[in-house]
């Protein structure tokens, strides 16, 4: 028995497949793959043509995992290829098999009118048999060929049956006419490799429609950077963008990699007010470009719509937002959704069992049917039976979903990891929400002031602090274009604010604590510092000297715009809406009354320590709840992983991210609601292809085998049956597209 490998050991591969035409073709591959020592885990993807390889690289290497592809008669392109080259590769697919379909019409349309004018003349019959070849031994020869090589390995796949069928139409045609037989089948051979063709031909161009999200993400990223080096402006390519580069930016480009925006006195070129608007929407779905500073980050692939401006490149390569979302969108489409494996169970087993039922239809038919017409119509129907139940459709039921949705997704700032994932989510009954940066902006801003005098007095002073509240009331005071003085002595007095000297005054910023201790009467300022308190702010008295206390500012963590419409939705879907945070009861409470105000919030867990919101969750969790865990901080992380589904802020970090299921580019609580709605709509759609793919094979099949025939007489012909089975892949392709209205 080969040991199991080490799970702290593997490796991971993505093998780009080619060759694959049907689900039976990728359950090969995969089970190929899963047998080969030292593979721990496989699956590929017959929507993407990709093979997921977890192995031991002490057991195998890729160059073995090649070698088991190729040795069942598959191939592996490049994998050091670009996403060009693989686009460009599908192109030149697509180009020979639209080659292959116009060669196929141009000789098999001759066929059918010979046929269907009644020209069966052994003269006629041979002009067809000429007409033929070529339908068979250029446009279908790819159909026997890999028919062979399943064949020779034991296994049976959509080649398979489309090689039987059309073969053996083809066969019993040339023996009669050899032989002077009545009934030739070469319109039936044409009409096959033909209508199969044409499908092929229209489901690729479907399938590469539901990737279309992946390629408008890969155009983002223009080719070159224009970068000062030695003080001149040089256009390289962008693959040759160094970390620590001053890239230089004009209104209407797109910014080449991501980076931080300068301020050395040249970097905003034509903005004396330093502001520049960045157009961010492919990447994060918000239609409204973002205002940035020097210091604010920017993102490669968006778009500078107003002046011209300088950055500090910080990502390049691989590592910028734009490839990671290109990254994760890729690895949510090749992961498949546990809906999936019962196609992939019965499309593993179900060519052996068309070949059975197919073969069993041709001895009832020969055995029942007098003689002279028994060999014919049981042909017929033994081939009509192989080509409907080809398993395409079964074996895009799911994948193509994914793919349309996972991209779709990525469109509208919403990038999730997985098939599984999208597939969980839809089963999510609670939503927990954390509050710091996830209700509200994690950052504290002025909310309430009683007197303009005490804000430039307190900014004044607090202009020389780094505290995140001095930076809350510089910024407020800033807004409202407050003079402000110059300020000495300034010292900071920990627990209870800060003091300092403007215009030879004292001045005294903070807690009433630091009010009391300097003998500073607030009596008249209490009424509205316990109101405000009641409402979740933090009170900041000011002083100055001679004058007693000046007023008081209400600072707080104030909630996001878009927080109540987001919750609200999160209610409407019929979910319950929780908040879980550190901070104490009142302060939830107000945040929750705030954003809530209808009671949309069913319960706030306030007071929780960050080592104890996974247990939180888990405590959900044993109460029969399917969580949902909403965060961005570092202290989140614990809680998202925990959570069925982990949903990371994009503005959070990359811890936050990395444990997520589902990463929201935008800070808007109304893409949690957008991510959990597209997951019922894929889910949906996914129900309905496959019970449009097992529907059809499971009245398809009995039909082409006659069953109808001692009730109607009716026949079904080996065409239709090629076209309806063309008809079902495409049709589950064209359902699964409607995912990009999503």
């Amino acid at each position: 028995m080969t040991p199991e490998p080490d799970s702290a050991n593997l490796s991971g591969v993505s093998l780009p497949l080619t060759g694959m035409t049907c689900a039976a073709c990728a359950r090969t591959i995969e089970r190929t793959l899963q047998n080969v020592d030292g593979v721990a885990q496989a699956s590929v993807n017959f929507a993407t043509s990709r093979a997921e390889v977890r192995f031991d690289p002490a057991a195998t290497d890729v160059p073995h995992l090649v070698e088991a592809v190729r040795d069942v008669g598959y191939d592996v392109a490049p994998l050091n290829q670009s996403e060009q080259q693989a686009k460009d590769a599908k192109d030149d697919e697509y180009r020979l098999v639209r080659r292959k379909l116009a060669v196929s019409l141009a000789f098999f349309v001759p066929v059918l009118i010979l046929s269907m004018a009644g020209f069966s003349t052994r003269g006629g019959q041979f002009l067809q048999l000429v007409l033929t070849l070529p339908v068979m031994f250029f446009a279908g020869a790819e159909f026997y060929r890999r028919a062979w090589i399943s064949l020779r390995h034991r296994n049976a796949d959509m080649n398979t049956l489309i090689g039987i069928g059309t073969g053996a139409a083809f066969l019993y045609s040339v023996y009669a006419t050899v032989t002077g037989g009545p009934h030739v089948y070469f319109e039936v051979t044409g009409a096959i490799i033909t209508l199969v063709l044409l499908g092929r031909v229209l489901e690729s161009r479907a399938r590469n429609r539901t990737s279309a999200a992946i390629e408008r993400l890969l155009v983002l990223q223009p080719k070159t950077a224009r970068v000062i080096r030695a003080g001149n402006e040089v256009d390289v390519p962008v693959d040759q963008v160094e970390e620590d580069d001053i890239i230089l930016i004009r209104p209407g480009e797109r910014i080449p990699v991501d980076g931080v925006v300068l301020d050395d006195g040249s970097s905003i070129v034509d903005r004396p007010s330093s502001i520049v608007e960045i157009d961010e929407s492919m990447l994060t779905g918000e239609s409204m470009p973002v205002e940035k500073r020097a210091g604010d980050t920017v993102i490669g692939g968006s778009v500078n719509k107003t002046g011209a401006f300088r950055f500090r490149a910080t990502r390049v390569g691989t590592h910028t937002v734009l490839h990671q979302i290109i990254r994760l969108v890729q690895q949510a489409q090749a992961h498949r959704a546990p809906v999936a494996r019962l196609a992939d169970i019965v499309s593993g087993y179900f060519t052996p069992v068309v070949l059975c039922i197919a073969i069993a239809t041709f001895v009832i038919w020969f055995d029942v049917l007098p003689p002279g017409a028994r060999f014919t119509t049981a042909l017929v129907n033994f081939v009509a039976v192989l080509i409907i139940a080809c398993p395409c459709a079964m074996g895009l039921a799911t994948p193509t979903a994914i793919l349309v949705s996972s991209g779709r997704g990525a469109e509208r700032g919403i990038l999730i990891k997985s098939g599984e994932v999208l597939e969980r989510a839809h089963k999510i009954t609670t939503v927990v929400l954390d509050k710091t940066g996830t209700i509200t902006t994690g950052k504290p801003a002025v909310t309430d002031v009683t007197s303009g005098a005490a804000l430039a007095l307190a900014a004044s002073v607090e202009r020389a602090s780094e505290h995140p509240l001095a930076a809350a009331i510089v910024e407020a005071a800033q807004a409202r274009n407050l003079s402000l003085r110059q300020a000495t002595g300034v010292r900071a007095l920990p627990g209870r604010g800060v003091t300092g000297a403007v215009d030879g005054r004292r001045v005294l910023i903070g807690n009433a604590r630091l009010m009391e201790e300097h003998g500073v009467d607030i009596e008249a300022l209490r009424g509205e510092s316990t109101r405000l308190m009641e409402n979740g702010r933090t009170v900041i008295f000011v002083s100055a000297e001679g004058s007693g206390v000046v007023g008081l500012l209400g600072i707080a963590d104030t909630p996001r715009p878009t927080a109540a419409a987001g919750i609200r939705r999160l209610k409407q879907m019929g979910l319950e809406v929780m908040m879980l945070t550190g901070d104490n009861e009142l302060t939830a409470g107000a945040i929750a009354k705030e954003v809530a105000a209808k009671g949309e919030i069913d319960r706030v867990i306030a007071g929780v320590l960050p080592d104890r919101k996974a247990l939180e969750i888990e405590a959900l969790q044993k109460a029969g709840k399917v969580v949902a865990m909403v965060g961005d901080g570092i202290n989140d992380a614990p809680a998202l992983a925990q959570a069925d589904i982990g949903i990371a802020m994009g503005t959070g970090t990359d811890v936050a991210i990395e444990a997520s299921d589902i990463t929201l580019m935008r800070p808007d609580l109304g893409a949690v609601a957008d991510a959990m709605l597209l997951s019922r709509k894929t889910l949906q759609v996914i129900k309905q292809n496959l019970f449009w793919a097992f529907i059809y094979n499971v009245l398809g099949i009995p039909i082409a085998a006659g069953a109808l025939y001692p009730f109607t007489g009716w026949l079904l012909s080996p065409m239709i049956a090629a076209a309806a089975m063309s008809f079902s892949s495409v049709s589950v392709v064209a359902n699964s597209l409607r995912l990009r209205n999503a």
